[in-house]
């Protein structure tokens, strides 16, 4: 049997039933072009033995017709060597976490002028440095770095959106929920213990606002739902499964590596697939990520979206983005969506 990668794309979308083809082909488009070099004689051994035969690399890119998200894959970046030392202070990250603030939030930490919603595994702060005018930490109770149990994630989910309900009401113009969880210091979190923020807002934000535009668009354009499709099309090439009630993709255009995007008409529909998508980053050895829940506005039904990235080697003094992510607005990413769902069959659908 072939083993499927990022580099047969055309070739896999080729098979497909021509509606299914077509499908896949009015939301992504994508080229496969070879990359060549030279070495000097110099450098050709040491070349060898840190990459293997890379005079000719096979560049993908995909591009996402309808939202604009156009990723770069070379699976050579992956076998860069990274010239950091270990740091020592890092092996224990429970013990890191048992200090600090967040280590004693009631005392340590300020309330919201609503109070804090107390849930059974986290509890919220008011975030002493706001990145909007609603903004509260949700902390985690216990020192456990690794969050992956299904209990703990569903009480955070609700602890948001119970704050949620909260800041409304204390301010009505505010509707739009966001929610992040930057999981260590490779992801932006300033303090090891464990905590994710959430936001309330009257004005949406610029990512989950184009989102929306691009299923209005869609829909007038094509008569259908933009998820529904998107799911669709990952599926037909072998990137998407549903697990309980959640539709699950290793994105095809992922903003860095290992990004898995979760669609549910529910957020509790969300908290089991999250759950096994950190449980499958633990198997494949990823130490910090991002993850963000797009909501619809209180009170109005719609989509529940969870992104969650690779974030990188906590260990690494090499950032993970740089001028393409930034300015070019196309991620170069060395992780393949192909083995990524491999690892998630592996945990969903054992």
């Amino acid at each position: 049997m072939v083993q499927l990668d990022i580099t047969r794309l055309p070739g896999i979308v080729k098979e497909l039933a021509p509606d299914t083809e077509e499908l896949v082909a009015r939301i992504y488009s994508w080229y496969v072009e070879p990359g060549h070099l030279v070495l000097p004689d110099a450098m050709r051994e040491w070349v060898r033995e840190k990459y293997g035969d890379i005079e000719t690399q096979q560049i993908v890119r995909v591009t996402n017709n309808q939202t604009g998200e156009s990723t770069l894959f070379n699976s050579v970046r992956a076998r860069r060597p990274v010239l950091t030392p270990r740091a020592e202070e890092t092996r224990n990250l429970k013990a890191l976490a048992e200090g600090g603030p967040f280590a004693d939030p009631l005392e340590e930490t300020p309330a919201d002028t609503f109070g804090r919603i107390d849930g059974d595994h986290w509890i919220t702060a008011s975030n002493i440095a706001k990145y909007d005018y609603l903004h509260a930490v949700i902390i985690a109770k216990e020192n456990n770095p690794y969050v992956t149990a299904e209990p703990e994630i569903a009480d955070m989910i609700s602890v948001a959106i119970r704050w949620c309900q909260d800041a409304h009401r204390a301010d009505p113009r505010a509707v739009y929920p966001f929610l992040i969880w930057n999981f260590l210091w490779r992801a932006g979190a300033s303090v090891v213990h464990n905590h994710a923020q959430v936001l309330l807002t009257h004005c949406p934000y610029t990512a989950p606002a184009r989102i929306e535009r691009t299923r209005e668009e869609y829909r007038c354009r094509y008569g259908s739902e933009y998820y529904d499709d998107l799911f669709s099309a990952h599926t037909a090439i072998g990137l998407g499964l549903v697990y309980r009630n959640a539709r699950v993709m290793a994105h095809l255009t992922p903003r860095k590596e290992h990004e898995v995007a979760i669609v549910t008409e529910s957020p509790h529909d969300l908290v089991p697939a999250l759950a096994k998508v950190l449980e499958c980053y633990q198997n494949i050895g990823v130490q910090s990520y991002n993850a963000a829940v797009y909501m619809p506005p209180l009170d109005e039904p719609g989509y529940y979206v969870a992104w969650v990235v690779d974030r990188g080697d906590l260990h690494s003094r090499t950032s993970d983005i740089g001028g393409m992510e930034l300015y070019a607005g196309t991620p170069v990413v060395s992780s393949d969506p192909f083995r990524l769902m491999e690892h998630l069959i592996a945990v969903m659908l054992p």
